[in-house]
C-alpha cells in the first residue's frame, strides 16, 4: 500500500553538501598557493645564465644570500657560524645532500666565496649555484 504524500510540511534538515564542496575547493586552493607564497618570502635577484640544469629537490637544501648580506638556510635566517654547524649536522644524517647556493646578483663576490668555503669546510661534496634561465632574444 502506498504512503500518502504529506504536503505543507517544512523541511527541518540542512543540506550541507554545497557547504562541503566550497570548503574542499578552498582547501585545494590554499594547498596549491601556500608553497608559492613560501618560496617568494625572501627576495633574491639571481644572475642569469644561458645553460641551466635542474637539481633534484628531494635531497637538497638551499642557502640564500640576500643583497644586504643576510644568510638563510631553507628560508630560515641563520648566521655564518650556525650555517656551518647546521650543514655538518645535516650531512651526518645524509652524506649525499646537495646544497644549492642562491646569491643575489648584487652581493659582493667575497661573500659568495666565504659561504662556498663554509660549505666545503662542513664537508659538502655536492654543490649547485642557483641562476635564472636567460631567455633567448
Amino acid at each position: 500500500m502506498k504512503q500518502p504524500i504529506k504536503r505543507g510540511r517544512v523541511m527541518t534538515e540542512i543540506n550541507i553538501t554545497p557547504f562541503t564542496d566550497v570548503v574542499l575547493v578552498l582547501l585545494i586552493i590554499f594547498m596549491i598557493t601556500t608553497p608559492l607564497l613560501m618560496n617568494s618570502s625572501i627576495k633574491i635577484k639571481l644572475p642569469k645564465a644561458g645553460s641551466v640544469e635542474a637539481v633534484p629537490t628531494d635531497k637538497n637544501i638551499t642557502v640564500k644570500i640576500t643583497a644586504d648580506g643576510r644568510l638563510f638556510l631553507n628560508d630560515k635566517a641563520i648566521d655564518s657560524a650556525g650555517l656551518e654547524q647546521e650543514l655538518i649536522a645535516r650531512l651526518s644524517n645524509n652524506p649525499d645532500l646537495v646544497v644549492v647556493l642562491n646569491a643575489d646578483r648584487q652581493i659582493a663576490y667575497k661573500e659568495v666565496i666565504s659561504v662556498l668555503d663554509m660549505t666545503k669546510k662542513a664537508g659538502v661534496k655536492k654543490l649547485a649555484l642557483g641562476v635564472e634561465h636567460q631567455s633567448a632574444r
